[in-house]
């Protein structure tokens, strides 16, 4: 019983799967710290862990030089460092939405643009909140989803079927998100014709499900048309949202204007969202989670970058 296959066939009780109720129990010891404690504890964890996960850390500094050429060995390297605590930061910030009261940082957390988001709203069309991979995380989903009236969001489960019950049942705790896997387009594009709200972050890389390129930071970077497809055959509106951890400590979140037209051409579809995201990354580029394979696939010819 020690494959992925097997594992799904046997019950969440089972001895294969302790080890699995022991993180799960010890993260929820973490989650009872006060913020506080947990940003601390974050920045030494991160700076540890920066140089223990060194693989981790060359793709940090390989995706930074690419997008950052202008910085010299010892910016980049510092920014490597930040990108490392921002990311323990978020994971203990996440941990914590998962079992603790969100109310005040809802209420806290700064908002731009929350008039598009209401025009959106008027429109009675659903809509679709296309977003990155910022280092708050789910930390991120009470925040936005507190402006929704009927919030959902696009998710991949976790293997492991202890750790992804951890994670959806923390999401779901917050204003009745509901979630959507990639297989369930229909469900999801039935959600927004009734007025449903869905936030899709899909700038990651996704290898041979890549269907199109464009310029991320002047690199060639792999995307999928899935924002495009839902957006045309839904007639949602678009917003791109962003959701960032200020140098104050505050949170703050930005709708940004409706994206008229999406839906018509992927190409444009695919720029205007990268491009968006690109420019939130440029204002706090360590909250961005550089530690993923961003420019992993190539296009045809395209020189490796890893």
């Amino acid at each position: 019983m020690s494959g992925r296959k097997n594992k799904k066939n046997v019950p969440l009780w089972h001895p294969v799967f302790w080890p699995s109720w022991v993180l799960v129990f010890t993260l929820y010891l973490l989650a009872l710290l006060p913020m506080s404690t947990k940003q601390r504890f974050g920045r030494r964890l991160g700076c540890f862990l920066e140089g223990k996960l060194r693989s981790r850390a060359k793709v940090a500094n390989t995706n930074i030089a690419t997008c950052f050429p202008e910085l010299d060995n010892a910016a980049r390297e510092q920014l490597v460092q930040d990108n490392f605590v921002a990311c323990t930061r978020g994971f203990l910030e996440s941990i914590h939405a998962w079992w603790r009261d969100m109310s005040g940082f809802c209420e806290g957390a700064e908002v731009q643009g929350l008039e598009h988001l209401r025009e959106a709203q008027a429109r009675n069309k659903g809509v679709l909140l296309i977003g990155g991979h910022y280092s708050i995380f789910d930390f991120a989903l009470p925040l936005i989803a507190c402006h929704l009236k009927k919030p959902g969001y696009m998710y991949r489960p976790n293997n492991n079927p202890v750790i992804d019950r951890m994670i959806e049942n923390g999401r779901r705790r917050h204003f009745g998100i509901r979630p959507f896997t990639k297989r369930e387009l229909r469900p999801l594009v039935s959600f927004l014709k009734k007025g449903g709200e869905v936030w899709f972050a899909c700038d990651q890389d996704f290898g041979k499900k890549t269907e199109l390129f464009v310029p991320f930071f002047g690199t060639e970077a792999g995307c999928i048309t899935s924002p495009s497809y839902i957006a045309r055959v839904s007639g949602a509106s678009v917003i791109c949202v962003s959701h960032l951890r200020m140098p104050d400590g505050r949170y703050r979140v930005i709708f940004s204007p409706i994206q008229e037209g999406f839906g018509a051409c992927k190409q444009s579809d695919s720029e205007a969202w990268s491009r968006y995201i690109e420019d939130t990354i440029r204002e706090q580029p360590d909250q961005y989670l550089w530690l993923h394979k961003r420019f992993k696939t190539r296009p045809e010819g395209g020189a490796k970058v890893y």
